[in-house]
């Protein structure tokens, strides 16, 4: 392995976590989650493996997520897990990696110090950290570094960020916990009140990405889901239509309309203009939701595109910052912010 290669980019999700190594691309995506031994404190799975645990574990084993809307819950399971993570793509190496860690632009300091400490932790040699907002402009293909407005769409797993990117900054965001993990809740509440059905929220998940939709779908379709009868407590199916789905996904979606409209009234009038021209560009599995990028357009009066991989254009993104390396400042002063202080 050459030595250029031992730079690495994290895209750090309440979902789901991507490892992005110089030289190679996107190495390794994994579900954020870790399988632990409760009476020991013991990390026993990591990623996928751990995934097939949830739900089906004995009493003595736990499967968490250890990163909650963006940020660390779990010190010592986000440090262990990143160790796990590093060493998977370093493999046995004299020299420690510098590390690229995409973070929230809504982070505290506190957030940010516990990122530092946990990836340096697990074995990094410098960390740097990059809002996510502009890793993901970055990837859609944006020159961020022009004074031009660009408004981004983030709808990961446990939150939704929204903000306006110009010369390598973000100008004006807001991030909600209203994301895809919203939407599946939102579907397992509405067939519990509609059908008397309490399914999981896998379950949920699956008819979202079936026949799930914000807007009005040109043909009719269901799907049948199984779940536990709350009247007599044995096993029941039923069906779902896609309307269903559309009623059942309503609140969460106005949600994320009122927090675009809230950034669009905070953001100078130049670069509304911008953002008008330049349309919304929408990023993130949540915004896989079908029709949510039509919702958008016909309720903004902006365009707005879904890039090509939604899942990996954030990783991507920061890989591609991977070059700047030598411009960023280590530790707790990102490049955004970097630039802003100037």
């Amino acid at each position: 392995m050459l030595f250029f290669e031992r730079d690495i980019a994290i895209d750090l999700g309440t979902t789901s976590t991507l490892v992005y190594v110089r030289g190679k691309g996107v190495a390794m995506r994994e579900p954020t989650v870790v399988a632990v031994d409760r009476g020991t404190g013991r990390l026993l799975k990591v990623g996928a493996d751990a995934q097939k645990m949830l739900g089906r574990t004995p009493a003595n084993i736990v499967a968490i997520h250890p990163i909650v809307s963006g940020v660390i819950s779990d010190y010592d399971m986000t440090m262990q897990m990143l160790r796990e993570l590093l060493s998977r793509v370093t493999g046995f190496s004299f020299f420690k990696p510098r590390v690229i860690v995409c973070v929230p632009s809504s982070i505290t300091g506190v957030e940010e110090r516990a990122i530092i400490d946990a990836t340096i932790e697990a074995g990094a040699r410098k960390v740097y950290l990059l809002e996510k907002a502009v890793a993901t402009s970055t990837g859609a293909g944006i020159d961020i570094s022009k004074p031009d407005g660009h408004l981004v769409v983030d709808i990961g797993g446990g939150t939704t960020e929204v903000a306006v990117v110009s010369l390598g900054g973000v100008v004006e965001c807001e991030s909600i916990k209203t994301a895809g993990d919203e939407f599946d809740d939102a579907v397992v509440r509405y067939i519990r009140r509609k059908h008397n059905v309490l399914i999981g929220t896998r379950s949920a998940e699956e008819l979202k990405i079936q026949i799930g939709c914000a807007y009005v779908r040109p043909e009719a379709e269901s799907r049948e889901v199984k779940g536990r009868d709350l009247l007599t407590g044995l096993p029941k199916a039923v069906t779902v239509s896609a309307n269903d789905m559309l009623e059942a996904t309503v609140e969460p979606v106005e949600k994320l309309l009122e927090t675009i409209h809230m950034v669009l009234e905070r953001t100078p009038p130049e670069l509304v203009a911008d953002i008008s021209v330049n349309g919304i560009v929408m990023s993130g599995g949540g915004s896989m939701l079908w029709g949510l990028d039509k919702l958008v357009t016909s309720r903004t009066g902006i365009e707005a595109v879904v890039v090509d991989d939604t899942l990996a254009c954030t990783a991507y993104g920061a890989g591609k910052m991977l070059r700047e390396l030598g411009n960023m400042q280590e530790g707790m002063i990102n490049l955004a912010r970097r630039k802003q202080m100037k």
